[in-house]
């Protein structure tokens, strides 16, 4: 019992749950608790219970309000941000979505491309030059090679994925993995211009979501611990019980009646020496 008792006393701690248990610890029944249970004092039990339960009680505590500083922070940084950045892009998408409105791709038409200072007008020859400006690239990073419907294009190359990337840039940023086929590159650029709305759409929702989120929160974190009446009650009866069996009182002082063992061991000491001398 004592050797279980060193590792639930680790456990059943007021403080976060540890995720090992050491086979040293000072918790350990006192001679004032075996003697009350030796005597059957039908305290000690009602002590025992109440240790279990005021420990239970502290950890569930210490989890709930680890949970609520938690939720306190993100009602501070983590969902005002979020909002802020989620609202701003909705709005780069409203004017990139103008911007594109602006420049329209006709059916069976190829709108011009510019590259380098060049102008193409057919998708065909510029796909090729698209494809041979990636070529002619000396350094990975990202350089502003044109324009294409109101977005200027820069190019980039990246080492881990060894491939080419084209980002359009107006409001926000667009980002195209570039591959071999000179009509697939201009057709994967005019569908990142033309999937703005849905992105837009998936955006708003985020931001209902998170707002609805945050609402939660701010009622959430205000709320106090639901068993905390029962947890003061309980550590005040606790308390009480120590008072009463006299746990907190050194082991030594009683052992036999009113006599501290030092006066037992003085008075057989005398006895002895009477003995002794008769």
């Amino acid at each position: 019992m004592e050797n279980k008792q060193k590792f639930i006393a680790q456990i059943m701690t007021s403080k976060s749950p540890v995720r090992s248990a050491e086979d040293i610890d000072e918790t350990a029944l006192s001679y004032a608790e075996i003697k009350a249970l030796a005597t059957g004092n039908p305290y000690i039990k009602e002590k025992m219970d109440l240790d279990t339960q005021v420990a239970k009680l502290k950890l569930i505590k210490s989890s709930f309000m680890s949970q609520k500083y938690e939720l306190e922070d993100r009602v501070i940084k983590y969902y005002p941000r979020q909002i802020k950045e989620h609202k701003e892009r909705i709005k780069g998408y409203d004017k990139d979505m103008e911007t594109l409105s602006q420049h329209p791709k006709i059916e069976d038409k190829f709108y011009p491309m510019t590259i380098d200072g060049l102008g193409y007008y057919n998708k065909e020859k510029a796909g090729k030059a698209l494809i041979e400006r990636c070529k002619a690239m000396t350094t990975p990073d990202e350089i502003v090679i044109g324009d294409y419907r109101g977005f200027s294009m820069s190019l980039s190359f990246d080492k881990f994925s060894s491939e080419y990337n084209l980002t359009l840039k107006n409001s926000l940023s667009y980002k195209i993995a570039l591959g071999g086929d000179i009509y697939g590159n201009i057709q994967r650029i005019d569908n990142a211009l033309e999937g703005m709305q849905p992105k837009q759409d998936v955006c708003k929702q985020n931001l209902a979501e998170l707002e609805k989120q945050f609402e939660t929160a701010k009622v959430e974190c205000k709320k106090e611990f639901p068993q905390e009446a029962e947890l003061t009650e309980k550590a005040t009866r606790l308390a009480e019980l120590d008072t009463l069996l006299n746990m907190d009182k050194p082991e030594h002082e009683v052992v036999d009646g009113d006599l501290e063992v030092d006066e037992i061991s003085e008075e057989r000491q005398q006895k002895k020496e009477y003995e002794m001398v008769r």
